[in-house]
């Protein structure tokens, strides 16, 4: 390795003796643990990674420190927020602000902001940044002042592409050259996707803003040596399925085997021929299977990868010298050991959509009638009208306005999908299929591509596929997140209107990786998730009860019937257009000015250079928010809490139900503090633009309005009862009366509470309300911990024991009774007094699982307990 200097493994496996012989098949990802704690001279706990070996499971904590931090805008924003409130909160305690520096390099790509506000002409992307700009010109010039008060943190302007597509195609380095050392490149992210870069051999997953910023802030990150599941691979894709469709399985499958806290790695012979950008599709979603992270080893593929993507060739050729020194490369004919085996054989796979709002539940695409039927009987629908609206939509080529059933929302869309070339080629080629035999989407469907990168741009333009995609109404929208994160837009005025006049269920289909209820759109109740050539097709049907299979999509311009076989390209049409156009000059192209931006940003005036960031007046955009007006005398973690039940929910709350990231709605006490501000509903924005300000976000806090909380059964939306009065009102409203009656809460639920989207707003909004604990049947990874992080306590039932052996209504008092000091593995106790004096009893595990947690809990959160160590108060 020349003049470098690095942690050698080699060396660690032959120092650890009989262990390490054995050690040397750790999984991948776990060998990059443990050069990551060699490198920091901790060798107690690179001991502890080289014994999980042994039993293939550890409850060892071990210290983590990423190379690097990606931000995206809606994250990002509220964490550059905190660094100006810590900087604020360092001057307080009598120290230096520019102390509070980044010392792990933080990219911030802006690219959540983008709405479909004009979609299916020409002047869409023209259209859309004016707008963007003209919404979000204070969070823009904030996030500039940013840029020039820190170091160590560069933003990518708007009009890019998604921050995971730039992280795979162009930041990540794969192997850092950093103060003459090479070591893998790690990262955290504050977006659950960031796992995307596994896919490129990159160990990293999303966290917390507040836990990023911790790690960008020298802290190293406390984690327990996880599971790692091995999942092998075998054969090869049947034809007419693609990468989507395998990561839809994997994403049912491993939610079925239990992979929430695990690492997932990727194995076997499949491998030999699985592209990277279907291996990046399928890391992308390990959020929606669960998983930490999804990772394949480096070989042959990623090197190639580097080359295709314009990597410089030095480069390229010492990241993979230094991979097979380290026993990093992918090694067909050694198996890792792993916690758990699963294998799935490609040739399984079939064309899928998932949905109607769960990643996971996956379909045959025969099978997705019956889904929706199912579904619109749950909202009072029968299957008559939903057969009835079917063959209204197949028997009247007049027809202007959607029914029952009907999509209007079709969306190519999201760093998933638009990351992979050969099903962006692939819809690209059933368009111009599609045109060829005059079909085109119908009337009431709204239709959008945003490209994850201009890359993408590059490469369709090439094939020439841009005009047959423009000619069926997706012309490109934006560079950015849009309908995946909930910006797909407004409809047409009338189609809206008929929506809600008729009480009509409607459908949308997106190439996304979440469909989570009232995130995608608020007149689609029914969202599913498809590869980019179903979304095209599913917009020429324009119905979801259709059966593609033996259905047709519609009638050609002779009027024969056109079925989705059709138009489906080949795989080796695919194939030829991917290796013709895919190429290191279309990448190089899009990234040429990465850091320019379009010409409203570089027109965009930055605030005046200072340490400090001199807080607007009024602003409803930005704020300085109130976590550290306790650093300087943090109160501990309370031993006995008695206070009462905010709400209680059932199985699945995501984050975003706890803190969406859409539209804010008329009437909520988001929308009336904004209103008593003055601001109009027409500038309301969205909550994730509206995250710097803590102000409306607490406010925003559990308003999603598909949300059902069980102390007022038959509402949805963000209603609770306030006890013992039993008056009904928002769930802020009645949190803020609680908090002035000197009442703590807690929030009681059942399963995967916090799935989703790695939302700190959750855990914040959830403190800002007067949640002092969470009860549930268990966690989220990523939401557990920003529970923790703002010092909220969650708690989870013994096994077999739920709110509803209970007998819980909501409307009990509640005692929790803490051990002097909580610590990994630590137990509460329960008492529930009903308004007629039941009391039930029940122990609470207190989910702390590492040291480093407990200490946040007892300093008021994981900010102040990095602030007051930095100024020497810890």
């Amino acid at each position: 390795m020349g003049q470098w200097r690095v942690a050698s493994l080699p060396m660690a496996f032959k120092a650890a003796g009989t262990t390490g012989k054995l050690a040397e098949r750790l999984p991948i990802s776990l060998k990059i643990v443990l050069e990551n704690v060699l490198r920091q001279g901790d060798w107690q706990a690179a001991r502890a990674v080289i014994d999980w070996a042994l039993e293939r499971h550890s409850t060892a904590e071990v210290p983590f420190r990423p190379a690097r931090i990606l931000m995206q805008d809606f994250t990002g924003v509220p964490a550059i927020v905190d660094l100006a409130a810590m900087r604020d909160g360092m001057k307080a305690l009598g120290g230096d602000p520019d102390q509070v520096n980044p010392l792990v390099p933080i990219d911030l790509v802006i690219d959540h902001s983008v709405a479909v506000d004009v979609a299916g002409r020409p002047d869409a992307l023209a259209q859309n940044v004016t707008r963007e700009f003209a919404r979000n010109a204070e969070r823009y010039g904030f996030l500039r002042w940013g840029a020039e008060a820190f170091g160590n943190f560069k933003v990518v302007p708007p009009g890019n592409g998604i921050c995971h597509q730039v992280n795979l195609e162009h930041l990540a380095p794969l192997v850092v050259e950093r103060d003459g050392q090479l070591f893998p490149d790690t990262v955290f992210g504050t977006d659950s996707h960031t796992t995307m870069i596994n896919g490129l051999g990159v160990l990293g997953w999303g966290v917390g803003g507040i836990e990023a910023e911790a790690a960008a802030l020298g802290e190293a990150i406390a984690m327990r040596v996880p599971d790692v599941v091995g999942v092998r691979l075998e054969g090869a894709l049947p034809a007419g399925t693609t990468a989507t469709d395998l990561v839809l399985h994997l994403t049912q499958m491993l939610r079925k085997v239990g992979v929430v806290g695990r690492f997932v790695e990727f194995f076997g012979p499949a491998l030999d021929q699985l592209p990277l950008a279907d291996r990046a599709t399928i890391a992308n979603m390990a959020p929606e299977y669960g998983a930490t992270c999804g990772y394949f080893p480096p070989d042959s593929h990623t090197v190639a990868y580097l080359r295709q993507t314009g990597r410089p060739e030095d480069h390229i050729k010492r990241t993979e010298n230094y991979l097979r020194a380290q026993g990093m490369w992918r090694d067909p004919n050694q198996e890792p050991v792993f916690t758990q085996v699963v294998k799935l054989d490609l040739g399984q796979v079939r064309p899928t959509a998932a949905g109607p709002k769960n990643p996971s539940d996956r379909h045959d695409l025969a099978a997705v009638p019956a889904s929706l039927e199912s579904c619109l009987a749950g909202f009072g629908v029968a299957a008559a009208d939903l057969i009835k609206a079917r063959q209204a939509t197949q028997a009247n080529p007049a027809k202007v306005l959607p029914g029952q059933g009907d999509i209007v929302l079709a969306a190519i869309t999201s760093c998933t999908n638009t990351s992979n070339p050969s099903v962006m080629v692939a819809a690209g080629l059933l368009a111009r299929n599609a045109r060829a035999k005059g079909l085109k989407p119908k009337p009431w469907v709204k239709t959008s591509l945003a490209p994850g990168s201009r890359a993408v741009t590059n490469y369709l333009k090439r094939a020439g596929l841009d005009t047959d995609l423009d000619a069926l109404g997706f012309e490109t929208v934006g560079y950015g997140c849009t309908s995946c994160i909930g910006n797909s837009g407004p409809l047409a005025p009338a189609i809206a209107a008929h929506i809600e006049n008729a009480n009509l269920v409607v459908a949308g289909v997106l190439s996304g990786n979440r469909n989570f209820e009232g995130r995608v759109s608020p007149w689609t109740k029914a969202n599913y998730i498809m590869s980019p050539p179903l979304v095209v097709a599913y917009a020429l049907a324009g119905h979801m009860g259709l059966d593609l299979t033996t259905q047709p999509l519609g009638k050609s311009s002779d009027g024969e019937g056109v079925f989705l076989r059709d138009i489906w390209p080949t795989m080796e049409e695919v194939q030829a257009v991917v290796a013709a156009t895919v190429t290191p000059e279309a990448f190089a192209e899009g990234y040429a000015h990465v850091e320019e931006g379009p010409a409203q940003w570089q027109a965009l005036k930055p605030a005046a250079p200072s340490a400090t960031y001199d807080w607007p007046q009024g602003s409803t955009y930005i704020h300085n928010p109130p976590w550290l007006a306790n650093a300087a005398t943090p109160p501990g973690t309370p031993h006995k809490l008695e206070g009462r039940i905010l709400a209680m929910f059932g199985d699945n709350i995501t984050t975003d139900h706890i803190s969406p990231a859409g539209a804010i709605a008329a009437h909520s006490p988001a929308a009336r503090w904004l209103e008593r501000h003055g601001v109009a509903p027409g500038d309301f924005n969205s909550y994730g633009a509206r995250r710097g300000n803590d102000q409306v976000m607490a406010r925003g806090t559990f308003a999603n309005i598909r949300l059902r909380n069980e102390l007022v059964l038959g509402v949805e939306g963000g209603q609770t009862r306030h006890w013992p009065s039993g008056e009904q009102g928002s769930i802020f409203d009645v949190a803020e009366r609680y908090q002035r009656e000197g009442t703590p809460t807690v929030i009681v639920a059942g399963r995967q509470y916090g799935m989703g989207s790695s939302r700190d707003w959750a855990a914040k909004g959830t403190r800002m309300l007067g949640v002092r604990a969470v009860i549930a049947e268990d966690f989220e990874r990523i939401h557990r911990a920003n529970l923790v992080g703002m010092a909220v306590i969650p708690l989870t039932f013994p096994e077999e024991v739920t709110r509803q052996t209970l007998g819980l209504k909501g409307d009990e008092s509640v005692t929790l009774t803490f051990p002097e000091i909580l610590a990994p593995g630590c137990v509460a106790e329960a008492i529930f007094t009903s308004p007629q004096g039941k009391v039930v009893k029940t122990p609470l595990s207190v989910c702390v699982e590492t040291n480093a947690e407990a200490a946040y809990l007892a300093q008021d959160g994981i900010l102040p307990f990095v602030l007051r160590r930095m100024a020497g108060r810890g």
